[in-house]
This record gives structure tokens, C-alpha cells and sequence, in this order.
């Protein structure tokens, strides 16, 4: 497998980085503070309220948030308190997760199936696939879902969701020649009752914009088959417009909740800390890229975590459970303890680490590591496309016994892989050592306590 086949695939963009950075920034400088003054916090609120504008957040949520914020910072139980400093960042704290929704805001089923969902949204937010994605993630929690092709006026959005649906092996219904939505949404609700589906979500039609057309469209599926909930798709690259879009929404047809898709693409993060406070209705899930498993529930007290640099470590478990098989990390275990452990095993481990997601997004969830620590981490993603066409070009034996690999095979497996020799040889090296590293826990251990200050110039292996 050559690298340009695979390369494709890697790319990281951490979520909010630039309004992460510039709140960590101005956080760092009163974490230690032993003593604050109002005059401090007034100095931390404008900051903070600038990376907030910034950011694209809503100018009325920015004023609530900052006076909330300061009313209870400069009360005589925190500026006297022993660790003022860090009282402060825990007000800033709760008061973002309180922004975003206090806590997780889950879809609801009905009593007697099946259970109905309308997706709704303008065209470009995504609304196909996120419909697939939600359906695919709500099997994994023991659903048998049916998709429903209701946009009958986009050129191919049929097909699209057919696709999706193909991809996920769920089933899609639909009426090619019918210009009708109601009629096939109705149609829908029987079919799903008939043959057992406990779950339909209904992909409507999108329009550029909103107009009454489409709100009546809507309104008409809504009173034919009374949706458990409605869910709003909007594009969260949108900024200010997809938090506009959510109010309009909400305020013509009544909406249940929000998906907020594109999380993984250039955000300012906006649209999140805004749109709960403006409408009223909860985040549900968000969209962390384009593959069909990439679309998370929606946690206030996470996000926040993120954004401010404190981590996310409920959600790097949550990964690596889904991502790895505990009986098989057993097994690894055993294999580096008695020094087993082969290129084989290598590439698997690293393929379910990818699993998870890019990198520098997993170690973003780590406590204490902010993106000014990031930075001094060698993470180079391609680095792990090249091992993989490397590993993936040798031989069975050449894999088990790497010892055997001398200059000739080399070069094909350079040859073979699209990489030079040179790559080879450093995978080659960095295997070795890592082994070596394996011997002596206590290594890992001193490397754990260096992670206060970052990594230094560690090399990652990848």
C-alpha cells in the first residue's frame, strides 16, 4: 500500500484552537496568583471578552457571560480565599459550561416504537450525512433505525442517503417518482411499523436559505407523523449565521435539539458557546469530521474542559475503549513484558490510535497539556502513513524477524512502500529503541513527570 493511497486520511485541526489559545494565555497568568485584586479580574474579563468576540460569539451572550462571571469573582469569598487565582478560573469555568447547557442533553424515544426524527437545516450543513452518522450511532446503542429520503428537490439527495445508507448497511426508504413528502414520510412510519425498525429518521429537504416554503414543508411532515423530536443540522463554520439559522428555526417550527456538524474544519467556536443561550435548545451531538462514525454526543462540562486546557479525560477513555480490545491489550501487554512484541503488533496498535482520532486532538484532552505544550511535540501525522505502507510492504517473516532485513530487502520494501530507504531505516531504529524502552517501565514513569512542562524535544516514535 503506497502512502499517497493513505495519505488522505490524516489531518488534524484541533477544535477552537485560536480561541483556546488566547484563553489559556490569559488563564495561565492567574493560575498561581496568590493575591487578586479587582482591578485583576477586570483585567481578565476584557481579555477574556475580547477572545470571545474573536471567536464569533454572540455580542449579548459575551455581555451576560463577562457580568455573571464578574459579579461572582470579585465577592470577598474568592479575592481573600487562599488560591484566588484559581477560584477565578473554576467561575470561568462552571460559568461556560452553564453557557453551553449545564450538562448532557440526550435524545429522547418514544414509549411505543417507533421512534420518529425529523432532521432539518439549510443545504451544505451537512444534514445527509449527519443523518446516517446519527442512525449508526444510535444501532451501536441497540436501535434498528430506517432512514427516510424525504428531499425530493436537491439533484441526487436520494441517492446520497442511499449511499450512506449502503455504507452503514442500514436501510433507506424511498419513493423515486414522488414528489410528495408527506406521502412518503407517512408511508415511512407504516413501513418501519410493519417490519420492525424501532427507529426512523426522516432526512428532509434543505433550502439556501429560509422561506416560507419550506417552513410549511415542514410544518406538513411535522403534523403527519408527529416526530418524537425535531433536530437541527447547522454548519458550525458559520459562525453568527448558523446560530441566526438555529433561532429562525426554533422560532417557526419548534426544534428539539441541535447537531452542530464541521467541529473538525477552521471554527472559531461561536456557534457552540452561542446557540444554546440564544434559542433556548440543548447541543446534542457534534460533528467531528467526514467519516461516518465520526459524530459524538454533546457534553457542556467536556467542551469547556477543552477549551479552557483542562482536558478531557473522560472522553479519551470513551475513545480507547470503543478503539481497543481489552482482551488483545492483555495480550500486548504480555508481549512487551516478554519481549514479544513485533512490527505486527506495532502497526495494529498504532491503527487502532488512529482510530481514536488525529493526535494532536487526543493529547488536547490530556490535563495540563494546552496547545503552547503541544507545540514542542514532534507529532508529524504523515510520519504514521509511511510507517504503515512501510510495515504493510514486508514480508510475514520480515515482520516477526526484523534482524533479517538487510540492505536489498530494503530497498524493496522502499520501493514497495513509496517511501526511500532512509524511512525504512528509521522505522527500523525507532522499533529497536522502542523495544529497548519496554524493558524498563520506570523510563516511561520519569518521562510521565516530565509532562508538567511539556515534552521537551521528545521524539514521538511517529
Amino acid at each position: 500500500m503506497k502512502v499517497k493511497d493513505i495519505e488522505n486520511e490524516v489531518s488534524y485541526i484541533m477544535v477552537f484552537e485560536g480561541l483556546s489559545s488566547k484563553l489559556q494565555e490569559t488563564i495561565k497568568k492567574f493560575r498561581g496568583k496568590g493575591r487578586v485584586t479587582e482591578k485583576d479580574v477586570k483585567q481578565m474579563m476584557r481579555e477574556i471578552k475580547l477572545a470571545l468576540l474573536e471567536a464569533d460569539v454572540n455580542f449579548k451572550v459575551v455581555k451576560d457571560f463577562i457580568d455573571k462571571v464578574s459579579e461572582r469573582a470579585v465577592g470577598q469569598d474568592v479575592l481573600e480565599s487562599l488560591t484566588p487565582g484559581q477560584q477565578v478560573i473554576k467561575i470561568v469555568n462552571e460559568e461556560m459550561i452553564d453557557l453551553m447547557g449545564s450538562s448532557q442533553s440526550k435524545v429522547t424515544f418514544s414509549s411505543k416504537p417507533p421512534t420518529v426524527y425529523m432532521m432539518v437545516g439549510l443545504q451544505g450543513s451537512g444534514k445527509t450525512t449527519t443523518t446516517g452518522k446519527l442512525a449508526n450511532l444510535l444501532r451501536k446503542q441497540g436501535k434498528k433505525p430506517l432512514l427516510v429520503a424525504c428531499d425530493v428537490y436537491r439533484p441526487a439527495a436520494i441517492k446520497q442517503l442511499q449511499v450512506v445508507g449502503g455504507q452503514l448497511d442500514i436501510d433507506v426508504f424511498a419513493i423515486e417518482n414522488s414528489k410528495k413528502p408527506v406521502d412518503i414520510a407517512k408511508a415511512a412510519v407504516e413501513h418501519a411499523i410493519s417490519n420492525q425498525f424501532d427507529l426512523v429518521i426522516i432526512d428532509t429537504a434543505g433550502r439556501l436559505h429560509i422561506d416560507e416554503e419550506l417552513m410549511n414543508e415542514l410544518e406538513n411532515i411535522k403534523m403527519a407523523v408527529m416526530p418524537q423530536e425535531i433536530l437541527l443540522v447547522v454548519d458550525s463554520m458559520t459562525g453568527q449565521d448558523a446560530v441566526n439559522v438555529a433561532k429562525t428555526f426554533n422560532e417557526k417550527l419548534g426544534i428539539d435539539g441541535i447537531i452542530l456538524t464541521k467541529l473538525d474544519g477552521d471554527t472559531r467556536g461561536g456557534a457552540a458557546l452561542s446557540v444554546k443561550a440564544v434559542t433556548g435548545k440543548p447541543i446534542k451531538f457534534i460533528g467531528t469530521g467526514e467519516k461516518l462514525n465520526e459524530i459524538e454526543p454533546f457534553f457542556p462540562d467536556r467542551m469547556a474542559s477543552r477549551i479552557l486546557g483542562m482536558g478531557d479525560v473522560l472522553s479519551l477513555i470513551e475513545k480507547a475503549q470503543e478503539a481497543f480490545d481489552e482482551k488483545k491489550a492483555m495480550e500486548l501487554e504480555k508481549k512487551m513484558r516478554t519481549q514479544q512484541f513485533t512490527l505486527d503488533d506495532f502497526l495494529e496498535q498504532m491503527q487502532q490510535i488512529r482510530k481514536m482520532g488525529p493526535l494532536n486532538q487526543l493529547l488536547g484532552m490530556i490535563p495540563g497539556l494546552n496547545a503552547n505544550a503541544l507545540k514542542n511535540v514532534e507529532i508529524d501525522e504523515k510520519k504514521m502513513v509511511h510507517i504503515e505502507a512501510i510495515i504493510q510492504s514486508m514480508t510475514k517473516e520480515e515482520r516477526l524477524n526484523p534482524s533479517i532485513i538487510n540492505g536489498s530487502r530494503r530497498k524493496r520494501i522502499a520501493r514497495g512502500s513509496g517511501t526511500t530507504v532512509q524511512q525504512v531505516n528509521r522505522l527500523l531504529k525507532d522499533f529497536e529503541n522502542m523495544k529497548k524502552m519496554f524493558k524498563s517501565m520506570s523510563e516511561m514513569t520519569k518521562f510521565g513527570k516530565r509532562g508538567k512542562k511539556g515534552f521537551g524535544k521528545f521524539r514521538m516514535p511517529f
